[in-house]
């Protein structure tokens, strides 16, 4: 890559470069913290427990014109008559008087149980819920509700008291007190293209089933779904930084194609990776506003995938093409190692999701998570990627100490390299310093981001402001990705005056010859691989 802007780019430029880098850093932070509200909201919702004794079918409804025949607490004379299977526990969604939207984008629902402890029928270990569930919907008051999904779903029940199991067992002092229960995940909509949701849950009773739940008081469901300021926020994003990137990939190639010669390794991982932001960028949110397209977490996952297998692979190309007494070079096979283990943790992940989020294309209801095999698969998914991903930033970790050893000892020999050589090297460490640099300052804003959306979700008030921490965290990891592509594509693209110098050379060459071959490197020449010919020192 001989040639680059960043070789023939004046400080005074440079320095330009970055701060309008900065600025463009600063406004991505501040549109999250100051215009955009929290990413997300969490309903708390109370099951009405509805009356069916004959088991009909047909959806009860908790409030409104026909509303279901009720019991407020199951202490109640009436509730005594009734047996368990008897009892539907009802969620209209959202509450009273307002309505869902297509911004909200995804909607999830968790169960929290009210279980109190009684010493005749306390819960058993390792126990096992089964729900009987089933979602309507409906996009007006007054039609009728279409069923969208039914099933009967399995969930582990995890419950503890706050004292020990061995004093309740001694007194029943401790009747009445309620477990804490681990939240339940319920359900995972991955497009919320309906008004009204209607949520019926039926606990069924036999000899075999829901024994050793304990007693079962109130059925509590949170929803989560994005907020749609939000939504409107990051869409806006997306639409604003897929033409920037776009075109800043264009002209990049166009740039390598200029120079007449066929692209090196790096210059495709470069226009790779502009291609993958650019996938990531495009807003096809905008389409799934008016289209059930539940297909849509799923695509999300996959292309954030894309985008950071191929910033992995860059930066362990770009360390390695940097080793500059290293022979194999230009060479995708010299990186089978590093670029596999990318391959197989992104490719266990992809896995991983088809097989988490493909299930509930079908049943939003059904979860990896609720059977013992399938946990242990997940799991077992999960470390093998996370195993992987490690064994590649060791990898790049080494790579990196080796580049920065080697040039500490090309520094040290700089002074008595020739001219032409000495010009070569010092152009290869400023950008791979330049690179570090900007690397690492992206790694240290995630990561300082992350633990400050750890210790506080809260909004930050600044004056009369509400700064939202979490909603800056979003944007700005987002805008900052964008940022870091473009500059590395901006930066690493062959300079016209390179190219000027170049065509002046060959002018020169068909009427006299260079006398030396270091005479080649200063006019731009190039091996055969395409890169610039790597002569030894002598000696």
């Amino acid at each position: 890559m001989a040639g680059a802007i960043i070789e023939n780019m004046s400080t005074k430029k440079l320095v330009f470069l970055g701060f309008s880098v900065l600025v463009f850093q600063v406004i991505s932070i501040m549109v999250g913290a100051l215009i955009a509200p929290s990413p997300t909201s969490a309903i708390r919702y109370l099951a009405t427990k509805c009356i069916n004794r004959h088991r009909a079918r047909g959806w009860l409804v908790p409030w409104g014109s026909k509303r279901c025949q009720q019991v407020h607490s199951f202490d109640e004379p009436l509730a005594k008559t009734l047996d368990a299977n008897d009892i539907v526990f009802s969620v209209h969604v959202p509450l009273p008087g307002m309505e869902m939207s297509p911004w909200f984008q995804y909607l999830l629902a968790v169960l929290q149980l009210d279980i109190t402890f009684k010493m005749i029928n306390q819960i058993e270990d390792d126990v096992i819920l089964t729900i009987d569930a089933g979602l309507a919907y409906r996009d007006n008051l007054m039609s009728e509700w279409t069923t969208k999904f039914h099933s009967v779903e399995q969930r582990p029940l995890k419950c503890t008291l706050a004292v020990p199991k061995s004093v309740v067992l001694q007194t029943y002092e401790n009747e009445g007190r309620f477990y804490h229960c681990e939240p339940i995940p319920l359900m995972e909509l991955s497009s919320v293209a309906h008004k009204y949701f209607l949520i019926n849950l039926r606990l069924p009773v036999n000899d075999t089933v829901n024994t050793g739940i304990g007693e079962i008081k109130d059925i509590h469901i949170v929803g989560i779904h994005q907020n749609g300021g939000f939504t409107k926020v990051w869409i806006s994003m997306k639409t604003v930084f897929t033409p920037w990137i776009f075109v800043a990939t264009a002209w990049y190639w166009y740039r390598i194609r200029l120079t007449g010669r066929p692209p090196v390794l790096l210059e495709k991982l470069i226009f790779a990776l502009g291609i993958s932001m650019t996938f990531l960028n495009v807003p096809v949110e905008w389409f799934s506003l008016g289209l059930e397209w539940t297909w849509m977490l799923l695509f999300e996952d996959v292309r954030q995938g894309v985008f950071y297998s191929a910033l992995f692979c860059f930066w362990i190309i770009f360390c390695g093409e940097h080793l500059m007494d290293q022979r194999l070079r230009n060479r995708l096979s010299a990186y089978w190692w590093q670029v596999g283990l990318v391959v197989f943790g992104s490719s266990i992940l992809l896995i991983f999701d088809l097989i988490e989020r493909g299930v509930h294309l079908n049943n939003p209801l059904h979860s990896v998570w609720a059977s013992d095999i399938g946990t242990k698969v997940s799991i077992t998914f999960i470390i093998l990627a996370g195993i992987s991903m490690c064994l590649y930033f060791l990898s790049l970790c080494h790579m990196v100490r080796c580049v920065f050893r080697n040039i500490g000892g090309k520094i040290q020999r700089l002074p008595a390299m020739p001219e032409a050589r000495r010009l070569r090297y010092r152009g290869i460490i400023f950008r791979f310093r330049f690179l570090m640099l900007v690397t690492l300052a992206c790694a240290a804003m995630t990561v300082i981001f992350f633990i400050i959306n750890q210790v506080s979700e809260s909004p930050w008030h600044w004056g009369e402001y509400n700064l939202q921490v979490y909603s800056a965290f979003l944007t700005g990891t987002y805008g900052m990705w964008n940022l870091y592509v473009f500059t590395i594509i901006f930066l690493y693209a062959p300079s016209h005056k390179h190219n000027r110098k170049s065509g002046e050379c060959k002018h020169t060459d068909a009427k006299e010859k260079p006398e030396s071959q270091e005479t080649q490197l200063t006019c731009g020449g190039q091996g055969a691989n395409g890169d610039v010919q790597d002569h030894r020192e002598s000696g």
